[in-house]
């Protein structure tokens, strides 16, 4: 049983350290995978067949909050996950911990299809020495108060735009600076004034409001931690179609997270419900019987059920197994017309919850 804690107060707990990496050796206390956004689970290692380390010279760095790359490792040089390198930056060089070697980082490489292939990548130096490792951490013990003091230079020039997080380069000799704004941002004048104020070179890097979230934090409305703020570390496209799907209340209060987008949760059972909803009928067509005409208002998907209702009482509403509704639209398509839908439905069917359901003109915004 590991009895090392986690130190939350170190600045080295966004690049998935759980200490200050000692100064002394090249390795980072990164604890596993755990739920860390910048872990990665090496899954083919125990996979027979599968080429060793020594073989493939791909390796994943990873670096400040969800920042991973891709580099070139010399043939001399056996690297292992945690392990802190000098990689090639421009200008200068950067630090990064490695997260990921041999096959594993071979596929993913080759997921995510860098442009200009293996020959376009970056190069590893070398294993950090005691030199490169003590000016890593200056430069990131630097980064909050540069944050706070490019907050204060921005406000002075008044320019509508929040500094949301500093990323120091290794060697110290440059700093990217991460920010969001509503519209286009003339920071011409601020950059003059960072260079002057810290001394390095200055890189403005503008990010969306998910990413911002991402940086933040926070608790989401299930109770959690943010997703994208543990272990998320790549967005995917979130529409309102994937709400739709499961059927749940178009009430954008509830389906926005924190960043005000929709949650990407709502992705996590989309394809399921997809593939379970092949299986029923459509529910753009009503139902004709001789009592009436009847409309489908909601479908219980994991239940085969689907809810019905008189377009000449909305509020009376019945369940009918799905085989039930298929045999109704046949026989309409016969041209034969059944009594009523009571005969069909569910004597003791629970009760459906439709919620709140909004326009999709409210809904509009998310799928922006």
């Amino acid at each position: 049983m590991n009895d090392h804690k986690t130190d939350y107060n170190n600045p080295f707990f966004t690049r998935g350290c759980r200490s200050v990496p000692d100064v002394a050796n090249a390795k980072a206390d990164t604890g596993g995978v755990g739920c860390c956004k910048l872990g990665a689970q090496d899954w083919m290692s125990r996979i027979p067949g599968a080429a060793p380390n020594d073989a493939i010279e791909i390796v994943e760095v990873r670096f400040k909050n969800s920042k991973k790359e891709f580099f070139r490792q010399p043939s001399e040089l056996m690297l292992e996950p945690g392990d802190i390198v000098a990689v090639e930056a421009s200008p200068g060089h950067d630090l990064g911990i490695v997260s990921l070697t041999g096959a594993t980082a071979l596929r993913q490489f080759r997921k995510f299809k860098q442009p200009g292939g293996i020959d376009g990548l970056k190069k590893i130096y070398r294993r950090a020495r005691s030199a490169d490792v003590e000016k890593w951490l200056m430069a990131v013990g630097r980064e909050h108060e540069t944050m706070v003091k490019t907050r204060q230079i921005s406000q002075r020039l008044g320019l509508n735009m929040k500094m949301n997080d500093v990323e120091y380069q290794g060697d110290g000799t440059k700093a990217i600076f991460y920010y969001t704004a509503d519209d286009r941002v003339d920071f011409r004048e601020l950059i003059k004034v960072l260079a002057e104020e810290f001394r390095v070179r200055i890189e403005m890097k503008q990010i969306g409001i998910r990413q911002e979230a991402s940086r933040m934090g926070g608790i989401g409305s299930c109770g959690r931690e943010l997703c994208c703020s543990t272990w998320l570390s790549r967005f995917r496209t979130v529409s309102t179609a994937a709400a739709r799907a499961q059927q749940l209340s178009l009430n954008p209060q509830k389906l926005a997270g924190q960043c005000g987008k929709l949650k990407c949760c709502l992705n996590y059972e989309y394809d399921s419900y997809a593939d379970a909803l092949k299986d029923f009928p459509t529910a753009d067509v009503n139902l004709k019987t001789r009592k009436g005409t009847a409309a489908c208002q909601k479908i219980d998907v994991y239940k085969g059920l689907m809810w019905y209702s008189y377009l000449d009482a909305p509020n009376n509403f019945m369940a009918i197994p799905k085989e039930a509704v298929e045999d109704i639209l046949k026989q309409n398509e016969a041209g034969s017309i059944p009594a009523d839908l009571e005969s069909f439905a569910l004597t003791e069917a629970p009760k459906a919850d439709f919620g709140m359901l909004t326009s999709n003109d409210d809904l509009h915004r998310f799928d922006k």
